[in-house]
């Protein structure tokens, strides 16, 4: 197998948006690339494709004429797959089905050399079912490009148990060539990306489907609250519905993960053939097939019109004297409102305000703040040592620990000292808010605001309305986080509310790839922020997170929801109990350098 460290002629047989963008990347990096479709409308497609971005290229000076007329003449294109025979590498991206590929494999089989490698772009799919019905199954692998495959650093290598690493040597070092990130994986459904990523997605839709919150508020909660570039549920319509519910349909036959199992309403838009933006409905409407432009149906809300109605709000009270407490009291005071900060001491609320002046310095250093805009905001603000300090505020909202115990107890004093009409929030990312609510003689009054850290720079504020809560202090909260420049999305009275109900299964699952040997986190890690956008990957971001807090959380998930699938890891639960709490202890899933 001596061809396989040069790699130098390659087919591409498919010639979609994958097999085009895959084709792009190896003609610009030199490689003489076959490209193979039956039709010859995809095949034209791709010549126009890979002509316009290589005109792309030259305007914006990043290629010269005479190298994008090397980079075309490098891909040739044909209808029949006896123009693999020359090949040292073919890579096929047809249609995610068994049938399709295996017969791909078949007619390759009598076609190609006996050292040319045989790879399936199949992101569901068993790598070891189509290599042992190969003539040759070691030189059968997975290579798994991520869309856009120009712009997606991550390429998936999948070897199975019949698999011979000569040939994964040659494609890992042909995707270092590309400029990509290979991560080696093993063979199983959805490999590392997809397997989390597909399990988040399955998750998104169910809770849409459950109506618990709009398409609107999950998208925007996880892009504003995890960094994340798209949505789900956007991001389910640019993958196609119908793609996702495959995957999900191959995960969950070898997992039997409830998770894994296709939320209903995937299947229901697949069989409508609503499959997203190739078909130009899926979850939203788009201007036409093909378009990424999202345009008004009739689930888009109207404009404003949960806005207004609400109980004036001239000045606020924050309880607490941690981080997420003076980054609230700030968020406040900048948007110009009169704000009492208290804390058990009054030498704990000084210092809080203190804390306060050194965040609005940082902002004044870095051009965001004028030294008149901080010296205001902080006069705004009112250090008080008591709950007492609260008796005329509009507007109270806790942060303080997360214990239901302390927070009712919290509760039940801002019930005697608050005037009546004043609203009361909690800043819970776990708790029940009905549970607080129900210690005051006024629950109609109480709501969740839930801020994300740091609140000053984060934008999303989750508002949880209970069954009890009234119309006016729904209105009320969201009217404020629009003021104080933050983005409302409702949602119901249950754990984890929108991004944490979303985003901890996610981890926890990460975590179990672990425990199984299936890949390590620091294949994992890149997987995610190279293959799904993600800023953080799972093991950095747990121990960002605390893995106390993190477990604290997935134990309420698993209690609330019943589901075996949410149960939290043995392995998060061990290092917790070693005291491995992450980065505020020096060591979590990392070890990290002692702070001076």
């Amino acid at each position: 197998m001596d061809r396989q460290s040069t790699l130098r002629t390659i087919a591409v047989v498919g010639l979609g948006t994958m097999g085009t963008g895959i084709a792009e990347v190896l003609a610009r990096a030199g490689r003489e690339v076959i490209g193979i479709d039956i039709s010859e409308a995809a095949a034209h497609r791709a010549r126009a494709a890979l002509g316009a971005a290589t005109a792309r290229s030259v305007a914006r000076e990043r290629l010269t004429e005479q190298e994008r007329a090397d980079v075309l003449a490098r891909f040739r294109t044909f209808t029949d797959l006896g123009a693999a025979a020359e090949a040292d590498l073919v890579i096929e991206v047809v249609p995610e089905s068994y049938e399709i590929k295996q017969q791909v494999f078949r007619e390759l089989d009598a076609i190609v050399r006996p050292d040319t490698i045989l790879a399936t772009g199949t992101n569901a799919l068993s790598v070891t079912r189509m290599a042992a019905e190969s003539q040759r199954p070691e030189r059968v692998l997975g290579l798994h490009f991520f869309n856009p495959v120009p712009a997606m650093k991550l390429v998936e290598i999948v070897s199975c148990v019949l698999t011979a690493p000569p040939a994964v040597e040659a494609v890992t070092e042909l995707a270092r060539e590309l400029g990509k990130e290979p991560v080696p994986v093993g063979d199983r459904p959805g490999f590392v990306a997809d397997g989390l990523l597909f399990g988040y997605l399955n998750q998104a839709a169910a809770m849409f489907e459950a109506r618990y919150a709009s398409r609107e508020d999950i998208d925007a909660a996880m892009r504003l609250g995890c960094g994340l570039p798209m949505g789900p549920l956007a991001l389910l319509d640019l993958i196609g519905v119908d793609t996702a519910r495959t995957v999900l349909e191959a995960m969950y036959a070898s997992s039997g993960d409830r998770l894994h199992a296709p939320a209903p309403i995937l299947g229901q838009l697949a069989e409508a053939g609503l499959t997203g933006q190739k078909s130009g409905r899926g979850f939203y409407t788009y201007e036409a097939p093909g378009s990424s432009v999202i345009v008004r149906d009739l689930q888009t809300p109207l404009d404003g019109s949960l806005v207004g109605g609400g109980r004036p709000v001239d000045s606020v009270g924050v309880a607490g004297s941690g981080t997420m407490a003076s980054g609230i009291a700030q968020v406040f005071a900048q948007a110009g409102y009169r704000v009492v900060l208290a804390a058990r001491s009054q030498e704990k609320a000084e210092a809080a305000k203190a804390a306060i002046g050194k965040s609005l310095g940082r902002a004044v250093s870095k051009g965001r703040l004028t030294e008149e805009g901080a010296a205001q905001t902080l006069e705004r603000i009112t250090a008080a040592g008591s709950l007492d300090a609260f008796a005329e505020v509009d507007l109270a909202v806790e942060a303080v620990a997360e214990d239901l115990a302390v927070k009712q107890e919290l509760f039940a004093a801002l019930d005697k000292v608050c005037k009546p009409g004043a609203v009361l929030a909690t800043t819970t990312s776990s708790l029940p808010v009905i549970a607080v609510a129900r210690v005051t003689s006024r629950p109609q009054d109480v709501i969740g605001m839930h801020f994300f850290n740091p609140a000053p720079a984060m934008k999303l504020v989750e508002v949880v309305r209970t069954v009890l809560t009234a119309d006016d202090v729904h209105a009320t909260v969201r009217e404020i986080c629009l003021k104080v420049r933050k983005h409302p999305v409702d949602c119901g009275d249950r754990a984890g509310f929108i991004v944490n109900a979303l985003l901890f299964p996610y981890l926890n699952n990460a975590i179990k790839m672990v425990e199984q040997h299936y890949a390590d986190i620091d294949q994992i890690d890149a997987a995610m922020k190279l293959g799904g956008g993600y800023p953080m990957g799972p093991f950095e971001l747990l121990d960002v997170v605390g893995l106390d807090v993190s477990l604290a959380i997935e134990k309420v998930l698993h209690k609330e929801f019943r589901d075996p699938g949410l149960a939290p890891s043995p392995l998060l639960e061990h290092l917790v109990a070693a005291g491995c709490l992450g980065r505020k202890t020096g060591r979590g899933f990392r070890e990290y350098a002692a702070r001076r």
